[in-house]
């Protein structure tokens, strides 16, 4: 994926994620210390997407609030074929999200 397109995709999968967060105390966790600071976010890279539905799956088993970004077929990316593109997981602290997401590395 092109930077722009990647960004793009880590944009909706954090939106999607937040706006799906239906516990109003990890929200205000999460924005403890805004404006100073607009939390935290990590950009991650799997392996191949079982690696990916498999990490969703644990967050959702977790409890932690979860989007998974589908990419809607534009012909200029991936032959206009609809594809999983990017997961977004949280609000969570790194205790809650740590043992999901270790294995994978930084974007």
């Amino acid at each position: 994926m092109a930077p722009g397109k990647c960004a793009s995709q880590a944009g909706h999968a954090y939106l999607g994620a937040f706006l799906s967060c239906s516990d109003p105390s990890a929200i205000a966790a999460y924005h403890s210390e805004f404006p100073a600071s607009s939390g935290t976010k990590v950009c991650l890279k799997g392996k191949n997407l079982e690696q990916l539905l498999r990490a969703e799956e644990e967050a959702r088993s977790a409890g932690l609030p979860v989007y998974r970004v589908i990419d809607s077929g534009c012909p200029d990316f991936f032959a206009g074929d609809p594809i999983v593109t990017a997961l977004g997981i949280g609000p969570a602290t790194k205790a809650q999200i740590g043992r999901i997401t270790r294995r994978f590395q930084l974007l």
